[in-house]
């Protein structure tokens, strides 16, 4: 099982694979936390922010993607943050 700076690199990679797909569409998604080596914190940005496909997004691209680089992964969400 990867651990710290290891699962983080992963988790890292799988974003950078994903993140052209969400730019073309004016987003982009950051990695927040990676909690107990079991949950993904991720940050959606730009158009991705309330957009009503982003959790499908998140489920069906992020989180597979994800879990294809870190099998250990069991979730991934959204963390919305509030515009100043």
């Amino acid at each position: 099982m990867m651990k710290g700076k290891e699962l983080e690199n992963e988790v890292l990679k799988a974003l950078d694979e994903i993140r052209p797909f969400l730019n073309s569409d004016g987003g982009d998604i950051k990695l927040l936390s990676i909690e107990g080596g079991k949950l993904v914190k991720v940050q959606l940005m730009g158009t991705c922010v309330g957009c009503s496909v982003n959790q499908m997004t998140l489920k069906s691209g992020v989180e597979m993607t994800i879990k294809k680089y870190a099998p250990q992964i069991e979730q991934v969400v959204n963390i919305e943050v509030a515009e100043a």
